[in-house]
């Protein structure tokens, strides 16, 4: 990380912790089933991708002319998706009538080009929103299974070419009943300026709404083979000792950063793997929300 935008990480990490998320009106709220298992970081070959934690597994599916969601900005948006879905409790949600307005609410800029946001975005919610998601859990002996696909419906009247020119009609998505009534009944409390702070990086991501998720039911510590986040997180690692190293130490660098946004996190290295102790929330309990 170059002196720039470690002063900048710095100068965000202060500020979040110079005021309560509640109370900055930063509150917000990931899915449970896309913290427990995460979607591709960089771009998948083919039309399948899967994650497991445990006894738990994701699997997302997508047409092959489409192709799978992957980096931060599906992050990003189903961050912001489930923020929405926990505020109004309802299954449509209003994008707004600009597509700069609504790329401000993802801390985005508009620029265009092939490589450009603006681009980046569009390609993004597309395999985004016409993916499938499975959730499967199984112990041996029982097994069940949910689907989570993201959204039934969806309706983007913006023109690329003309980000801040206003449509008229409103961008709307309507949510699949099944991912809205997960989101809503179990939603995992984030702070959306660390997702703002941390989105050049997928993987520190996950790491900070895992974490989150994580200490929340926390009472003693805990270790996590580097073998079973490997499975759960790591995607371009080989399955030998060597792809497990690399996992680690690409890990621990992204956990440094989360730790620098979430400086209550008690987390470290261990000989066994990750050592997770019990660590104040980053977001205080909703069963006792701040004034």
């Amino acid at each position: 990380m170059n002196q720039k935008n470690l002063d900048k990480m710095i100068s965000e990490v202060l500020a979040i912790e110079a005021e309560e998320a509640k109370q900055a009106g930063a509150l917000g709220f990931m899915a449970r089933a896309l913290v427990q298992a995460t979607l591709p970081h960089s771009k998948v070959d083919g039309n399948e991708f899967k994650r497991t934690n445990g006894l738990f597994k994701l699997t997302m599916l997508a047409d092959s002319e489409t192709g799978l969601p992957y980096g931060s900005i599906p992050r990003l948006l189903l961050a912001w998706i489930s923020t929405e879905a926990v505020k109004t409790q309802d299954r449509r949600l209003i994008l707004g009538r600009t597509l700069s307005s609504f790329m401000a609410e993802l801390d985005l800029t508009p620029n265009g080009g092939r490589w450009g946001t603006i681009t980046r975005l569009k390609e993004q919610m597309k395999r985004l929103f016409a993916c499938s998601i499975s959730c499967t859990y199984t112990d041996g002996d029982h097994w069940a299974v949910k689907n989570i696909n993201p959204v039934s419906s969806a309706d983007l009247w913006w023109s690329p070419k003309q980000p801040n020119q206003a449509t008229i009609f409103e961008s709307t998505l309507t949510l699949n009943e099944d991912f809205f009534r997960e989101i809503i009944n179990n939603p995992v409390p984030i702070d959306l300026r660390a997702l703002k702070a941390l989105k050049r990086s997928p993987l520190a991501l996950d790491i900070y709404c895992w974490m989150t998720y994580r200490v929340s039911y926390l009472r003693k510590s805990v270790t996590i083979p580097w073998e079973a986040l490997q499975v759960q997180f790591g995607s371009n690692y080989s399955d030998d000792a060597q792809g497990t190293r690399n996992f680690k130490r690409h890990f621990l660098k992204e956990l440094h950063k989360v730790s620098c946004v979430y400086t209550g996190l008690n987390a470290e290295n261990g000989d066994l793997g990750l050592i997770i102790k019990p660590s104040k929330p980053h977001i205080p309990s909703l069963n006792n929300p701040v004034d």
